[in-house]
């Protein structure tokens, strides 16, 4: 029977949390952009852009991501297209996150007072000026700490991709236990790792709330 030490383990884990920084990493960065198209439709003046906005966030946050990993892997399957596991995990968690960053910018945007966008008008600026020089580098103070803070759900999100066969750290650790017949050692450090990826950001966030706070208390 093979021996396997803690540094072995450690070792293999280590290797699987990397795609879960990268899946972490394309599902933030995708689910922005798409976001940011979310909230212009949000806050458009046309109902239907603010209607398929509206639609399209109640979807995706009224549904279990787990349920939108199996339609995005096995329903696609169903229509003859063959989606590897980690487009399928991949796409699933960018529309996930892109609903909820797009309704925390709408918040941050519309917690704007309104007589910034009446002052702005006043100057003669159209509502892409006022959205660029006036509104959004606002926003963009009270949205740090909640997008922050919602980078961590992403993270620990990604662990429910192993359902559909991706490999990153809870599908590792389900793969070394196997192997090696030590759960209360691999899933400890499976918690440690996420601890260790999760914490830094939950703390800036902290930090960076408190900054904020500060400054609008001193204007």
């Amino acid at each position: 029977m093979i021996e396997f030490t803690i540094w072995d383990v450690l070792r293999n884990l280590l290797l699987a949390s990397r795609w879960t920084i990268v899946l972490s990493l394309v599902s933030f960065i995708g689910g922005g952009l798409v976001g940011l198209v979310l909230l212009f439709l949000r806050i458009s003046r046309r109902k239907w852009a603010r209607a398929v906005a509206k639609y399209y966030i109640e979807l995706f946050q009224g549904t279990p991501l787990l349920m939108q990993l199996f339609i995005a892997f096995f329903g696609l399957g169903l229509f003859g297209i063959d989606v590897p596991a980690w487009l399928a995990a991949g796409l699933a968690l960018i529309l996930w996150s892109a609903a909820f960053l797009g309704e925390i910018w709408r918040g941050c945007v519309e917690a704007i007072a309104k007589g910034q966008w009446e002052a702005s008008a006043s100057l003669g600026m159209g509502r892409l000026q006022q959205m660029r020089y006036v509104i959004l580098p606002q926003a963009m103070r009270i949205a740090v700490p909640p997008t922050v803070g919602f980078s961590v759900q992403v993270i620990k999100g990604t662990a429910l991709t192993s359902i559909i066969g991706f490999v990153e750290l809870s599908k590792a650790g389900t793969v070394v236990t196997n192997a090696t017949f030590q759960p209360f050692t691999v899933y400890g450090l499976v918690a440690l790792i996420y601890f260790a990826l999760c914490w830094p950001l939950s703390k800036s966030s902290q930090i960076l709330e408190r900054k904020l706070n500060v400054a609008h208390r001193n204007h």
